[in-house]
């Protein structure tokens, strides 16, 4: 037994160290284990209920000492818990906490930019919108990052993202890919959207603004401006052509030619509010045609003419006060932005769009950009929401967030699809729920956990057992709080996912 011991150690000390430079989780895309198939999997809870001292919606103001009841996958209902307890069982009252819907990121470059999906799915974002990158099938929302491709941004030949982040020639698994005509402006956007995208973008950007960030060195120097644009006809036939396939159209556009091309091609979504000076009249046509803007302020908020004083921040405060509508979006994956919700995002979007005063209305609309309205413009309502027959995407954090958003940024629940990804209102990791939890795994796997009642061996950073009939090994890393499992036979160390996904399940939490 020594020897074994010693070498299941040495194997997940191996195997930590590599964790710690990428994930190992062998649910998910990043680090998947390719090595063997998964064989242990906690499938999802029958029910769970959820309490704590304030609950919101998505839709109404908040509400207090109320609770959610997830069955399977979906919300099933909220109400005060001495309602709905007798409806199941596993419940967990977190206290003086806030439940929420998982957030709805609107513009991110996660696969461009090689993002931990994992990572931003344990800070609260549920749901993410790609604007810009590869394209790729909408894919997760199973206790894995919701991804939405918009795949690469349509552009003009020799202009912009190409020009200044690369990708040469471009194509579809590219930041750009450009047209250079009608035709091939229609046979693009058939083909993204055959390969999976849920929204198409393009670019009507000559470069140019003050503080803008593709006007900052990336690749190399930023080229001479201005930069080729698509025509009016080209981006007519974008908008005619994803319109008639049913898809939204989002455009990158950062000054007055480009946007007021972009409102006499219909474009549905601004990807940003621009970056510089629009005219009063281009901002009111915008509000009239009724386009979304999505946010991303704070990235963007050295977008200001030094000249004039005028930019991003009279622009968002110009479409507040015609009556614009906004979703969030922090552009997860700019290096100055967090992989997760963002609390200066949500913090400049309420002093921008408030007016004069801020109310409580004010900050419930904040959240509501990146919960329900969010959901409602991307057509996936009611995500966003925890409505009954929502997907149950929930995250719930320690104290009140709609008195300060910087809470948001540390969920300490996160569920999607109904699987728990973090959960921190419970000691998982403690001596009772290991041992409650691998006794329950002896149960359920006997044919790979066997023979039962092994003796939990624990070790500086790993509390596991080892089954000599089967020689197989299972336990709990205290380092990330994952179920490891592996065959002595082929040494392979794979992570099940986190103890928390499993404690619903067993009923052990």
């Amino acid at each position: 037994m020594t020897n074994i011991n010693f070498s299941f150690n040495k194997k997940i000390t191996i195997a930590l160290i590599l964790w710690q430079g990428i994930s190992c989780n062998a649910f998910s895309h990043d680090g998947e284990d390719h090595g063997g198939s998964v064989t242990l999997a906690p499938g999802l809870p029958e029910c769970q209920i959820l309490a704590a001292a304030r609950l919101f919606d998505g839709i109404n103001f908040p509400q207090d000492n109320m609770a959610v009841l997830i069955e399977g996958d979906k919300i099933k209902r909220i109400g005060a818990l001495t309602e709905l307890s007798g409806s199941c069982a596993n419940q967990i009252n977190l206290g003086d906490a806030t439940i929420l819907p998982g957030f709805i990121e609107s513009h991110a470059h996660i696969t461009f930019q090689s993002v931990n999906k994992n990572a931003v799915l344990e800070h609260g974002v549920t749901t993410v919108q790609d604007t810009g990158g590869p394209l790729q099938a909408k894919e997760g929302g199973d206790g894995t990052l919701r991804l939405l491709s918009a795949g690469p941004i349509i552009q003009a030949a020799g202009g912009y993202p190409l020009n200044v982040f690369g990708g040469g020639d471009g194509g579809y698994d590219k930041i750009g890919i450009p047209v250079s005509s009608t035709t091939e402006a229609d046979k693009v956007v058939t083909d993204l959207i055959a390969g999976g995208a849920t929204a198409i973008k393009m670019a009507l950007e000559p470069g140019g603004e003050t503080g803008a960030p593709w006007m900052q060195p990336h690749d190399g120097p930023v080229p001479e401006t201005p930069w080729p644009m698509l025509s009016q006809d080209i981006a007519n036939a974008i908008v005619a052509k994803a319109h008639a396939l049913g898809k939204r159209v989002l455009v990158h556009a950062g000054e007055n030619t480009g946007f007021e091309r972009a409102l006499n091609a219909g474009v549905d979504e601004f990807a940003h509010i621009p970056c510089g000076e629009i005219r009063e009249d281009l901002l009111q046509r915008a509000v009239d045609q009724g386009v979304t803007f999505v946010t991303t302020i704070d990235t963007l908020a050295a977008c200001v003419n030094t000249a004039t004083g005028k930019g991003i921040h009279s622009n968002t405060m110009s479409l507040a006060s015609k009556g614009a509508k906004f979703i969030y979006g922090s552009e997860i994956g700019h290096d100055n932005v967090p992989w997760g919700i963002n609390g200066e995002e949500l913090h400049m979007i309420l002093h921008l769009t408030s007016g004069e005063s801020i109310d409580f209305t004010d900050v419930v609309n904040v959240i509501k950009s990146a919960t329900s309205k969010a959901g409602e413009h991307l057509g996936l309502a009611p995500l966003g929401t925890l409505v009954a027959g929502a997907p149950a995407d929930v995250i719930a954090v320690k104290g009140n967030p709609f008195q300060k958003f910087k809470l948001l940024e540390y969920p300490q629940l996160v569920i999607s699809g109904g699987r728990t990804i973090v959960n921190k209102f419970i000691n998982q990791s403690s001596p009772a729920s290991i041992e409650c939890f691998l006794t329950w795994a002896e149960g359920k796997y006997p044919e790979l956990l066997s023979p039962a009642g092994q003796t939990t061996v624990v070790s500086s950073l790993y509390s596991y057992r080892y089954y000599p009939a089967t020689q197989v090994y299972a336990g709990i890393s205290s380092a990330d709080n994952h179920v490891y499992f592996m065959k002595q036979t082929d040494g392979l160390l794979r992570s099940e996912g986190p103890l928390a996904n499993w404690l619903p399940v067993s009923g052990c939490q």
